[in-house]
């Protein structure tokens, strides 16, 4: 899948390098079947992590500019020529953008409740995934990479360090990558829990978090007061859950599926937070450690 929408590029890619992390399938020859559709090089790299894969690439590479995605995406095919289009003089890093390419109605709210659409963007700020990116190699030089000690949100803490050392953003909205939400509340969960250990890790959002804890404490002591100001307590269920809401409204789910969205949304919303809340403190003790 991801091979193919390179491989269908309206800008053909001059290199195309991928890690293979250490699979015991038939990854590999798989990979290396496309070598006569693209200009591809296959590296084996037993045992490492998503930010040792991305530098081993990287390094392999001769390009000065860099455009990184992820497996398990699919490419819209004016990806690569909208990221380079958006490279101006004056830039150095280009956010490209992605979009859920959901399979069920559980993945359908998954991605309208933690996905933002173009209009949540704010382009002077955005922070890229590395599903969708590009940058000049003398930027990933200069922070040394993506950070190998990191197993998760390696790719916010590269964003943190360009930025940091002043190399300039721009925002393509038409460099899209498609990529499945997790498939199940457990996967989620679990997806959730090991972002915000990278969190505690890195030493990020303490704010944010902080906020999530006393928020759900304040929401514990309105169940069990059970006091008269309980409807604060369904006010903030509902404006916490009205973005996601809005973005299932805007795709033209059937009654049957919007309805069943709908309810998922808010379990959604909690079990995410509960991961974040449980996995969260780990890092930091981790961080401590260390």
């Amino acid at each position: 899948m991801l091979l193919d929408s390179v491989a269908r590029q309206n800008l053909p890619p001059d290199e195309v390098v991928v890690v293979d992390g250490g699979s015991t399938d038939s990854t590999v020859e798989l990979l290396r079947g496309w070598a006569s559709r693209l200009p591809l090089r296959v590296i084996e790299a037993p045992g490492a992590m998503i930010s040792r894969g991305r530098n081993v690439a990287i390094a392999a590479t001769t390009a000065e500019i860099i455009a990184v995605t992820d497996a398990g995406v699919w490419l819209e095919p004016a990806w690569l020529s909208q990221l380079c289009e958006a490279l101006r003089p004056d830039v150095d890093v280009v956010s490209g953008f992605f979009h859920p390419d959901p399979r069920s109605t559980f993945e359908r709210a998954l991605g309208a409740t933690t996905l933002p659409q173009i209009g949540d963007v704010d382009p002077e700020t955005f922070l890229p995934s590395s599903r969708s990116v590009l940058f000049r190699r003398v930027a990933w030089e200069c922070v040394d990479g993506y950070p190998e000690w990191l197993d998760y949100c390696e790719d916010l803490v590269f964003d943190l360090a360009l930025r940091r050392a002043g190399f300039r953003f721009s925002f393509a909205p038409g460099a899209v990558a498609h990529f499945r939400p997790r498939p199940s509340l457990r996967a989620f969960f679990r997806q959730y829990y090991l972002y915000a250990r990278g969190d505690g890790k890195a030493d990020l959002w303490r704010v944010r978090h902080a906020i999530r804890y006393a928020t759900y404490a304040a929401a514990l002591t309105l169940l069990v007061t059970r006091g008269r100001l309980g409807w604060l307590l369904l006010i903030g269920v509902a404006a916490y859950t009205r973005r996601p809401f809005q973005r299932l409204h805007a795709r033209g789910l059937s009654p049957t599926e919007a309805a069943a969205a709908v309810a998922m949304v808010p379990v959604i919303r909690g079990v995410g937070d509960v991961a974040k809340m449980l996995g969260y403190p780990v890092g930091v003790l981790w961080r401590l450690r260390q």
